[in-house]
């Protein structure tokens, strides 16, 4: 948790470009140290990359590895995309071409990645929350506590602002004008200075809440009907 939660800090920050700070040499180090993380992180779950090629694969299996898979080729892309722009500290590779297929790929692949991160965390984020209620209440199911069922009144407050959330995060991916560089229909990245750097931050929040929910919610209905 403490790699995912930093990986995810991160990636909120790196997708605010260079516009975030005065010199560039942040955001490559940022990007450097994202990478390090991903490594760790495909270290720590090895056996479930090792296993991709066994077993049978129902829906839910189709999607966990469709999402994985696709953060996995997304990194690799920004990384190549990366060091090929790099203007600190993969100068010394002396690279002198494909300056106009880095920028276009890192501008894709960055926002692809973060659609898949999203919803990489939304197909996670039950099993973190039973984690948590169990600890909570002592190692039990987190269903009941001391006895007595959950209020419903406390999940339904919940549950409304999680769904105001969402629909700032669906206003968020279109004033942000994210659904251009998915498909490049914008192929150099705006940032909104009359917006500011706290809406930035807020905005691309409630993205990861909208497509977390989303598929999380799928997520669950597929193990239902498994």
């Amino acid at each position: 948790m403490p790699v995912d939660i930093t990986m995810t800090i991160i990636s909120v920050i790196l997708m605010g470009g260079n516009y975030l700070f005065p010199a560039d040499i942040v955001h490559e180090i940022l990007g450097l140290a994202l990478f390090l993380l991903w490594a760790v992180h495909i270290s720590l779950n090895r056996r479930w990359y090792g296993a991709i090629f066994k077993g049978k694969y129902n829906p839910y299996r189709v999607m966990q590895t469709f999402i994985n898979c696709g953060i996995l080729i997304c990194t690799i892309f920004l990384m190549i995309s990366g060091i090929i722009l790099s203007n600190h500290l993969f100068t010394f590779l002396n690279i002198q071409g494909g300056l106009g297929f880095a920028r276009i790929a890192h501008l894709l692949a960055s926002h692809w990645y973060y659609l898949f991160m999203s919803m990489h965390i939304g197909m996670h984020v039950g099993m973190i929350a039973n984690k948590i209620k169990q600890k909570r209440n002592g190692g039990n199911d987190g269903s009941k506590e001391h006895g007595q069922p959950q209020p419903t009144a406390k999940k339904f407050i919940l549950r409304v602002l999680l769904a105001l959330a969402c629909l700032y995060g669906l206003y968020a991916f279109i004033i942000r004008g994210v659904w251009k560089y998915l498909f490049l229909q914008q192929q150099f990245f705006f940032f909104d200075l009359e917006r500011g750097y706290i809406l930035f931050a807020i905005d691309y929040i409630s993205i990861i809440i909208l497509f977390a929910t989303i598929s999380h919610l799928v997520a669950a209905r597929l193990k239902k009907n498994r």
